[in-house]
């Protein structure tokens, strides 16, 4: 039983709490050894069927359920469903039978949400939709099928959508990483990588984001070597009659921005919903 390229790249999670909920059904390319779990005896069993690996493999693979590209909730009990899949790439492994990784590119991609702090700062629901992807909210950017090289030089602005939204009052959305140059060391902090004011609600209701775009999108673009960045998506509501701008001087430069300064200065006060994704350089 085949599974089709489009059902291989949906994203499966299970259930949890915050926007994007609990965690991946299965971990990330840099943390998949941590998941291959105990399964003694689906290894065994993998090896005496060592002459239809590949299709014992691809089998399991296509037990997985193809799932919406949004962050669709499912039962925890799926997570069972993983330990043997893992033994069998496990059994694979200690078989000698062809994996798809290093020298073969893999069809099938693992995603890992955030966790501990950096899962905190994801609140109220806020989308952020990315072609192929789907929403990215709270979660590692893979480097499976070039999503990252993709994300930095390919793909424009993303949708965002935030379901909440009042269809009669206004937003203001900013995109910001706050590890420039890298986290370890952020002197320019908060780099602007989008500004948009005036976007209405109706507008935010289905991703569309039109508004007064005061400094464009940028793509993300973390330098070699620098490890992964933020980059946090706050929604603000606009208050009303508030015509919002930057200074010549913020216009200059993207860089060291005081966006605390920004927030106070036009009373926007905490933001309505804010979500993150982590990405680092797709050659590290």
């Amino acid at each position: 039983m085949g599974v089709s390229d489009q059902q291989q790249q949906h994203w499966a999670r299970a259930g949890g709490d915050g926007p994007c909920p609990g965690g991946w059904l299965g971990q990330g390319e840099d943390d998949l050894g941590h998941s291959l779990g105990a399964g003694n005896g689906a290894v065994r069993s993998a090896e005496r069927e060592a002459a239809a690996r590949r299709e014992t493999i691809s089998t399991a693979t296509s037990e997985l359920q193809a799932l919406p590209q949004s962050c669709t909730p499912i039962p925890r009990t799926w997570l069972g469903r993983m330990r043997p899949l893992g033994a069998l790439f496990l059994a694979a492994l200690l078989t000698g039978a062809a994996a798809p990784w290093p020298d073969e590119p893999s069809r099938t991609c693992f995603f890992q949400m955030l966790s501990g702090g950096d899962s905190f700062f994801c609140r109220g629901d806020l989308e952020v939709i990315y072609p192929e992807l789907g929403d990215v909210g709270c979660s590692y950017i893979p480097k499976c099928h070039q999503y990252r090289e993709r994300i930095s030089r390919e793909w424009g602005s993303p949708r965002v959508r935030y379901p909440q939204a009042d269809k009669n009052k206004k937003y203001v959305l900013m995109l910001v990483d706050p590890d420039a140059p890298s986290r370890a060391n952020p002197r320019s902090r908060f780099w602007r990588h989008w500004l948009v004011t005036d976007i209405p609600g109706a507008n935010l209701r289905t991703g569309d984001v039109k508004g007064h775009v005061l400094t464009d999108y940028v793509r993300p673009t973390p330098p070699p070597r620098s490890g992964y960045h933020r980059y946090q998506l706050l929604l603000h509501e606009q208050p009303e009659h508030e015509a919002i701008t930057l200074s010549p001087e913020e216009r200059i430069s993207l860089g060291s921005w005081a966006m605390e300064s920004f927030v106070k200065q036009f009373r926007l006060g905490s933001p309505v919903a804010s979500t993150q994704f982590l990405t680092k350089h797709h050659q590290d």
